[in-house]
């Protein structure tokens, strides 16, 4: 039994199964409910999210057909559930409606050629060990866009549910809004009422247990209802045919494509790569957390890739690891990826079976289903949080939101992620930097900065708090400098704590001589502690060990503290 904290392994061995065995007995009866349910709600689920893309509803099918039970299989992940997803599904949609009409074969080309693309981006993750890149997408930069999808994605089916023509498959906000507007005179009584029986059934059940599929029973009741009404009849619109069987096994058949099409097919496959491989990690990370279980990282990129793969092979789009799939698996008692694979044979019997009675299902249904799902993902619990703690990053959350909403989800990506590096080096330039003095309990803290203070007569402990580099050596050069000339009585010894960073650059080193000889000039001696020997070998290797002295090299400050007090006890 493990009482071990769970680790985060970057390379495992290359056991096939290993998030599904051991399939202990306790466990299977749990697994395959879990598995049913997890059905039960994922498939309207994913129907929504194929609309979201612009492809045909069966595709979303498709997407927990094939790439979730061969990521069951090929993953380290016990939890991780996979399957079409909002924000790559929303991704798809502002990057390829320009390129083919949505649902078209051309646009399930571009869609299933993306997913391959990113499977291929996958496989040089797990190659390359890249995967950390998708770091840089923060969970602010999350939170705000998928904020602006959930907006973005809600004001897009309004037209559907309103029985609005013009509505088009599109994610832009305003064209959805004008269209609403310009049209309010024709709506459809008969498709309200179904759009708003729909949310209700939803909401009602979800309000009494998130466990009981309301999008499911609604997609029922409203087909056994178009069968007895004839909603098209009443001017409420259905699907119309949909596919049975499994889907065909082939590479996709792209259309004549210029160097600003491909550019844009590989441009959307980079930043679905992104979201694929943040949102999956940290899905992955929370519940091995929860459960104290091992994570092979790699193994699940690799996992992924094959998914994704899949996905291109079988007229889908891209797929990544669902924080909602997941947590319905996990609450219904899922232990293993066996849900995953009872899920995938569900599916399997509905593609076989069931698709004729789908056709009958109004679009006002899908849509409500669509639109409920932008607004769970609308995270105003998130937004609020990150203002209450840290303003600078809520409105980075709050920019990458509208750049979204009004401009377009790839561009909500590319600047989130600018503007994440920018706040990130704007932390690392500026440091808050501190002194070691003593309290009146007189014990050892930190303290920030302050011109005049100094930890004992004569001598500073001075901590840089962030990396050093190019950019901010003149802040710390300047900053000492200020130091030294406001010490009442004037210093002796100045001590840099060098714990805060790990190397330097050529540009920081040159920094150093010169404050050391500025120092010197001065009557300092220029102290550095630090216990990195990688530290010490860059000293040395730089030529600093030899300026500084090997003798003012101390392990920390408070030992380079007993070295002053015992050469002025003499």
């Amino acid at each position: 039994m493990k009482n071990n904290k769970r680790k985060i392994i970057q390379k495992g061995d290359n056991l096939f199964l290993s998030g599904l065995l051991p399939l202990e007995r306790s466990n299977l009866v749990s697994g395959i409910i879990a598995g049913l349910i997890l059905a039960a709600v994922g498939i309207p689920e994913v129907m929504g999210y194929a609309k979201i893309a612009g492809m045909p509803i069966i595709t979303g099918l498709y997407t927990i057909l094939f790439p979730i039970a061969i990521f069951a299989l090929f993953c380290s992940s016990r939890r991780l559930i996979v399957g079409a997803d909002s924000a790559t599904a929303a991704i798809l949609a502002s990057a390829l409606v320009p390129l083919a009409a949505a649902g078209s074969p051309n646009y399930v080309a571009l869609a299933s050629t993306v997913a391959l693309i990113c499977a291929v981006f996958l496989i040089l993750a797990n190659i390359f060990k890249i995967g950390f890149i998708a770091n840089f997408m923060s969970r602010t930069v999350l939170v705000g866009f998928l904020t602006g999808v959930g907006i973005q994605v809600s004001i897009s089916q309004l037209s559907t549910m309103l029985g609005l023509a013009g509505g088009g498959s599109g994610l832009d906000t305003i064209p959805q809004l004008t269209n609403v507007l310009m049209n309010l005179s024709h709506l459809n009584i008969a498709t309200i009422i179904v759009s708003v029986i729909v949310v209700f059934i939803i909401l009602a059940f979800r309000y009494i247990s998130p466990k009981i599929p309301g999008a499911l029973i609604a997609v029922i009741g409203t087909i056994i209802a178009s069968l007895l009404i004839n909603f098209p009849g009443i001017g409420v619109s259905v699907i119309g045919f949909v596919p049975s069987g499994f889907p065909s096994i082939s590479l996709p058949v792209l259309p004549p494509m210029n160097f600003e099409a491909i550019q844009s097919l590989i441009i959307t496959a980079l930043t679905c790569f992104i979201v694929i491989i943040a949102q999956s990690a940290a899905t992955s990370r929370a519940y091995a957390f929860r459960y104290n279980e091992d994570l092979d990282e790699d193994k699940d990129i690799l996992g992924l890739a094959l998914a994704n793969g899949a996905a291109g092979l079988t007229g889908t789009f891209v797929v990544n690891g669902s924080p909602t799939k997941t947590e319905i698996a996990d609450s219904a008692g899922s232990r293993s990826q066996l849900a995953s694979l009872v899920t995938a044979f569900v599916v399997l019997l509905v593609l076989l079976f069931f698709t004729k009675p789908i056709s009958f299902m109004p679009n006002a249904t899908l849509a409500s289903i669509v639109f409920l799902i932008g607004l769970n993902m609308i995270d105003i619990r998130g937004l609020n949080d990150i203002r209450s703690k840290i303003k600078s990053e809520y409105y980075l959350a709050i920019i990458t939101a509208f750049t979204v909403i009004f401009v377009s989800v790839l561009w909500g990506i590319v600047i989130s992620i600018v503007l994440s590096l920018l706040l990130h080096l704007s932390h690392s330039y500026r440091p808050v930097n501190s002194i070691l003095v003593k309290n009146k309990e007189d014990k050892w803290m930190l303290v920030p900065v302050e011109y005049g203070k100094s930890t004992e007569d004569g001598i500073i402990a001075y901590r840089f708090n962030r990396d050093l580099y190019y950019a901010n050596s003149d802040l710390l050069h300047d900053e000492i400098i200020k130091l030294v000339e406001s010490a009442d009585p004037p210093l002796r010894w100045f001590v840099l704590d060098a714990g805060g960073f790990e190397a330097m650059d050529y540009t920081s080193s040159q920094m150093f001589k010169n404050l050391h000889h500025e120092l010197a000039k001065r009557n300092v001696k220029f102290v550095i502690t630090t216990r990195m020997p990688e530290l010490k070998d860059q000293l040395e290797h730089l030529g600093l060990m030899k300026i500084i002295g090997p003798e003012n090299i101390y392990n920390s400050a408070f030992e380079a503290i007993d070295a002053f007090e015992s050469e002025n006890s003499k």
